[in-house]
């Protein structure tokens, strides 16, 4: 009997600590490589996606800020364009440089600069001459005391080209050509007298520029333009980001045929394209077409929008949507001498 009450007794504490095994299951070593690998398949190419998204994303914000930028240039040369009196080719830029009158000057010739675009045209002076003599200086005037008046400017585009870091962000390669602006202009002189004003009397506005001659006569365009010695003020950059390209760049258009330019009859000698295409000769993307006879410009800029975004980035016709063009085409305020 003791026996079979042991048995009974140990069968029960036996079952009472038994039971089903509460086993916690987790992944192993195998499935993870195996889930690690199906993510990194999968959001690889996401990854590649949303970057190529991003990068493309700013090349367009890049081109059409540099498509801006070269409107609002040219808006600019055509205003400046349309005060014009007198605008030379190519041949009469050469003329001004190449003249050997002891009081004639040449033009601005700064390091790496190249002239485009020259002209001369009548710059207004508001609030300049006084409307009574004795009432007030040209200095103290204001819209009650004084009339607007017009003076002769020479105005000159310039292409530059260098290493100047200031304008080659991001910096390296070779840097984006820009365009500069040089104005060499008289000054305010008393109606009475047709003498200057005293520098005590006048602001800087009104004075003459110590480079521009009053020798010049605009019946003889390519003398005495500016005085011997003398050095024009540093030019102010209008637009930066000009394409820098020399291989395999658009060769400018032909300008006797765009302008309408004739041949001048017999015995003067017939206009080529060489005495109307001022352009550097390397990178053709900044150019003007002009016809003095008939006092029209035609002028062309293309831009580098990749050169923002990269060290160096030449001209690619598979890729020219990123070298955009403007271009516009002036009359001035007619020709020489009408």
């Amino acid at each position: 009997m003791k026996t079979l009450l042991r048995l009974l007794l140990k069968s029960q504490h036996q079952r009472n600590r038994s039971g089903p095994d509460q086993t916690e299951k987790g992944m192993t070593l195998v499935e993870l490589l195996v889930g690690a690998i199906m993510a990194f398949l999968i959001i690889t190419p996401m990854l590649g996606f949303v970057v190529d998204m991003l990068n493309t994303d700013r090349r367009e914000q890049v081109k059409s800020n540099t498509e801006q930028d070269l409107q609002a240039a040219v808006d600019f040369i055509a205003q400046d364009l349309s005060q014009a009196i007198y605008i030379y080719d190519q041949k009469g830029i050469n003329a001004i440089n190449n003249s050997t009158l002891p009081t004639s000057g040449k033009l601005p010739a700064p390091a790496n600069g190249t002239p485009i675009l020259v002209f001369w045209k009548r710059q207004q002076i508001k609030n300049s001459v006084p409307i009574y003599q004795n009432a007030a200086k040209p200095n103290t005037c204001d819209a009650t005391k004084c009339n607007d008046t017009y003076v002769l400017a020479l105005v000159a585009y310039y292409q530059f080209k260098d290493n100047d870091s200031t304008w080659c962000q991001p910096s390296g390669g070779t840097c984006p050509t820009r365009i500069a602006r040089y104005e060499i202009r008289d000054g305010v002189k008393d109606p009475s007298t047709l003498a200057y004003y005293p520098d005590t009397e006048t602001t800087d506005a009104q004075k003459k520029d110590p480079a521009f001659n009053s020798l010049f006569d605009l019946s003889k365009p390519t003398e005495n333009v500016t005085v011997v010695g003398q050095t024009a003020k540093n030019p102010e950059v209008l637009v930066n980001y000009i394409d820098h390209s020399t291989a395999n760049v658009p060769v400018p258009s032909q300008c006797k045929t765009t302008l309408g330019v004739t041949d001048p009859p017999a015995p003067a000698p017939a206009l080529t394209q060489g005495d109307l295409l001022t352009a550097d000769g390397s990178t053709n993307s900044f150019y003007a077409c002009v016809d003095t006879s008939k006092n029209i410009a035609r002028v062309t800029i293309r831009g580098n929008s990749l050169r923002r975004l990269q060290a160096d980035a030449n001209y690619n016709a598979n890729n020219s949507a990123y070298f955009p063009t403007a271009t516009v085409q002036v009359q001035g305020l007619g020709a020489r001498g009408k």
